[in-house]
């Protein structure tokens, strides 16, 4: 019989077990669903509700419980529905009556809710790990590089040279904003459901701010129906993982990108590509390709969670046990993703020749045309639009911007002095941009040290 059988005349059908069950996947919850029980049953003989020798009892079986379950000895049971039950049976079985009085004053609405927060806390902090190392990867990889030019792209079309250290800090910082995420919500993952019970509390003494401590809690959520009845925590925490993923996938098309014969910017280790089952000669960035490709699973996890919530009234409905799959998914692709990406990026080699030679197209330059001539007193929009003639005759002669003499620009720019003909070079472009968050070598140097001393 379940655990919750007594008032049933009839065993719940197979079909039903089956479908409901959750101990499939739910199982990982197993040390902070122990860790939450310990917490309970001490604060229970504090109040005095349990005796000192039960809590004891309690606390020493569900250690050996946890022991078990680590050495792959513990069987879990498909009727006892979750992990919380499957526990609680175990114990019970173990140590006696002491452990039918572990549940005393707790509904598994506060249990669950509090086990998946105490779970997200700390897969909050293996997500900030993972990130601070592809972090780090980057700025390796920006350091060992520092002076390689390359193209930089709106439109996907060639539009200033840029450092490359300069475009992998991009997503340095990137990332940055994710850590800050996922730490601004880890201050609400951080607030305490237990003792909210099935949904109005309870009317036994329950100390809810000693398990508050016990646990490391710094907040005790307020109302006990939002407690047992919300899962915004996790839907944030997929919004953080989302968004994660979003940036993983745009350092992945460049990726893909660099390495394709068209571009040829980047070499990568053979570890990390694959080859073709028909094709001899094919090298493919396939680590790149699925982390592009797992993004939108991730984001379909959230978007799984938010359609499952949107239509509940308050307060537990049995819906809200679909929170879970579709999150342990989301937080082992994101984190097996980050991983594989930041080992992958130890391999990665520019090719400086090749990125040089894109980046030193001259109309990479025709910006720094037109602001030499504001710096010359033609008014912004005059000088665009001087340059912009300039570029199209050169388009219709066949010429590059470089191969003009100066009484052909002169043409399009009266102004135009011969020491606009000196502008289209790359390495000059780049160091011309010597102002923070430009990519002028020195700046790009400073950067690249303020990411080394916080990443330490």
């Amino acid at each position: 019989m379940a655990l919750w059988g007594g008032r049933f005349s009839e065993a719940t059908d197979s079909l039903v077990s089956r479908f409901s069950e959750s101990i499939s996947y739910d199982r990982r919850l197993y040390p902070f669903d122990i860790q939450g029980s310990k917490a309970h049953a001490r604060m229970l003989a504090r109040q005095n509700i349990i005796s000192q020798e039960d809590a004891d009892a309690i606390v020493a079986g569900l250690d050996d419980i946890l022991a078990d379950i680590e050495a792959g000895k513990f069987d879990f049971c498909e009727e006892l529905e979750d992990i919380h039950m499957n526990i609680e049976a175990r114990l019970t079985e173990r140590i006696g009556q002491a452990g039918a009085r572990l549940h005393t004053g707790r509904s598994r609405n506060d249990q669950v809710a509090t086990d998946e927060r105490l779970y997200l806390r700390h897969e909050t902090d293996v997500c900030d790990d993972a990130l601070r190392a592809l972090q780090k990867a980057l700025v390796d990889l920006g350091t060992a590089w520092p002076n390689v030019i390359m193209p930089g792209f709106t439109h996907l079309q060639h539009a200033q040279p840029v450092l490359f250290a300069h475009h992998l800090l991009a997503y340095v910082e990137m990332f940055g904003r994710d850590r800050e995420r996922l730490a601004d919500g880890r201050r609400r993952i951080n607030r305490l459901p237990l003792g909210a019970g099935a949904i109005a509390g309870s009317t036994l003494p329950l100390d809810r701010e000693f398990v508050a401590a016990e646990l490391g809690f710094t907040e005790i959520l307020r109302n006990s129906m939002d407690a047992v009845g919300d899962r915004d925590a996790l839907i944030e925490f997929l919004s953080c993982l989302a968004i994660i993923a979003m940036h993983i996938s745009r350092l992945a098309e460049d990726i893909v990108l660099w390495f394709s014969q068209e571009f040829a910017f980047i070499e990568l280790g053979d570890a990390f590509t694959t080859g073709s089952s028909l094709m001899p000669q094919k090298k493919n960035p396939d680590v790149a390709e699925l982390a592009r490709g797992k993004t939108g699973r991730v984001y379909g996890h959230l978007m799984a969670l938010l359609t499952t919530m949107k239509g509940l009234p308050l307060t537990y409905n049995r819906d809200i046990q679909e929170d879970k799959e579709g999150l342990f998914d989301a937080i082992d692709t994101v984190q097996i993703t980050l991983a594989t990406m930041t080992a992958m990026l130890a391999t990665l080699k520019p090719r400086p020749e090749r990125m040089a030679a894109a980046a030193s197209d001259p109309a990479l330059m025709a910006t720094d045309l037109a602001e030499w001539l504001v710096r010359h007193g033609t008014p912004f929009r005059e000088a665009h639009h001087q340059v912009g003639r300039f570029v199209g005759f050169c388009a219709e002669h066949g010429l590059a911007l470089n191969e003009a003499t100066l009484e052909q620009m002169q043409q399009s720019i009266p102004t135009a002095t011969a020491e606009c003909l000196e502008l289209f070079d790359a390495q000059r472009s780049v160091e011309a941009r010597n102002l923070l968050g430009g990519t002028a070598p020195a700046q790009v140097a400073r950067q690249l040290a303020f990411w080394q001393q916080r990443l330490q």
